[in-house]
């Protein structure tokens, strides 16, 4: 007997859909979803709704795929968030460092569950994380309350501000195997492990050794800070007598699996390292001009063929996980450093906070629209009096649009966030759990 297939889990209808990768948009649209994945997406006329479990009427609105943040850094910074504003990035990591020292795995829990539903909140269904130095347990059991998609970098170090973290560090390296073995490729398929060596001034060149030997050994993904500030390329060159990229790029670290957070500061060889060696990029604009670290030299970078996704870095230096205000600065800032308006147009910027950031991050199977994709959607209200009129759906959800215009988030086809209510947490308790616990932080650390 032929089996009838089953009809899909979730239809959305009505919809102004930008599928993003290249695709055109799509007015009055639908998109179904079964199981984990996109079954159709494309004109009404042209999907089958019929037996749909669930539709949901996105009649006014825009969906298009979750946000991809290729660089962030969540449970630590949340508790950071505001402490400390207005200095340079080295003195800014001292202090950081004096809370993280003191971190303990409820505060870490809590703050994790906040950085989660904040996320949910603006429209990201995948993060990269880069842990600096601390437990990574706590963020695996929050992203099982609020499952979002994730790769989670461990962080390592071995001088400067975090020599603490030395030996634990070298025996977490020297045993990787066991994180990969309980970790990666977990939670369908959501949850990612990768190494993230923290920085050119944190890690010493047997460290970045050790770390590309481990990732080719288990075929991991890498997640570093680079050619973040001037402190940055005067520490590299004092100590090695070159510059960050170059340095890398001599110890053969560098290849298509490692993520570059920032990259302020290239020259023209460090371009074509990049380019030759397949590097990708995460852009945090808010971060960088925040801390007076530099801007990306993105039309370069972008002519020589790099991959660039967009990013918010974490809470403490950019404030908020908010990819509206990512993109509206990113189109900005380069349009001034050019002195170019044409230049970093709306869809692109669009392109560069999902389908570019999921290249970024090394995960392809998000950030696009499309049959066979990971069903990571969002679903945003731009029926709102600063967005209004809507000539344009792209400028508006880059320039007039901001988080709390999405409505809906459904992640690897399941629904976390729907008319702005996340499902299955108590949200009040988490927000006062965590202000509790970031207090008392503060507190016992300066």
């Amino acid at each position: 007997m032929q089996q009838i297939a089953a009809g899909p889990d979730i239809a959305i209808v009505n919809a102004t859909i930008l599928p993003m990768g290249g695709s055109a948009m799509i007015e009055k649209g639908s998109l179904t979803i079964r199981g984990d994945s996109i079954l159709a997406v494309g004109a009404a006329a042209e999907v089958d709704l019929a037996g749909a479990g669930k539709v949901i009427d996105a009649g006014g609105r825009v969906v298009m795929p979750g946000f991809v943040n290729c660089h962030t850094h969540i449970a630590s910074n949340m508790l950071l968030r505001g402490l400390l504003e207005d200095v340079q990035l080295f003195e800014w990591l001292g202090t950081m460092w004096k809370l993280k020292r003191n971190f303990d795995p409820e505060t870490l829990y809590w703050a994790s569950l906040m950085g989660l539903v904040e996320m949910v909140k603006s429209g990201m269904t995948t993060f990269n994380e880069h842990f600096d130095a601390y437990s990574v347990t706590p963020q695996t059991e929050a992203l099982k309350k609020v499952p979002l998609r994730a790769t989670l970098g461990y962080g390592f170090a071995d001088r400067g501000v975090y020599a603490d973290v030395k030996d634990w560090a070298w025996k977490a390296l020297d045993r990787f195997d066991d994180k990969v073995t309980a970790h990666h490729r977990s939670g369908n398929d959501r949850i990612h492990v990768a190494l993230s060596p923290h920085a050119p001034y944190s890690c010493g060149q047997e460290m970045f050794r050790k770390v590309r030997e481990v990732a080719d050994a288990l075929g991991l993904a890498i997640h570093t800070h680079l050619s973040e500030g001037q402190q940055e390329i005067a520490y590299v060159a004092e100590t090695y007598g070159t510059r960050p990229v170059q340095w890398l790029n001599d110890l053969g670290f560098l290849k298509p699996d490692v993520t570059a957070a920032h990259c302020t500061q290239l020259d023209d060889t460090d371009i074509r390292i990049l380019a030759e060696t397949g590097t990708k990029i995460a852009h945090c604009p808010c971060c960088n001009a925040k801390l007076d670290s530099g801007t990306l030299r993105l039309r370069c970078v972008r002519e020589a063929g790099i991959t660039v996704g967009l990013a918010t870095d974490g809470p403490a230096s950019h404030n908020t996980l908010d990819m509206f205000q990512e993109m509206k600065f990113a189109g900005m800032i380069h349009k001034d450093k050019t002195h170019d308006v044409e230049f970093l147009k709306t869809r692109e910027l669009l392109e560069m906070s999902t389908c570019e950031a999921a290249k970024a991050m090394n995960r392809p199977e998000t950030g696009v629209l499309a049959p066979g994709k990971k069903a990571d959607v969002i679903i945003v209200d731009v029926d709102k009096p600063h967005c209004l009129p809507v000539y344009d759906v792209a400028a508006a959800l880059v320039y007039s649009a901001r988080a709390d215009d999405v409505v809906t988030t459904i992640c690897d086809g399941r629904i976390l966030m729907e008319d702005r209510q996340v499902a299955g947490v108590d949200e009040p308790e988490i927000r006062s759990r965590f202000r509790e616990a970031a207090l008392a932080l503060r507190n016992r650390s300066l």
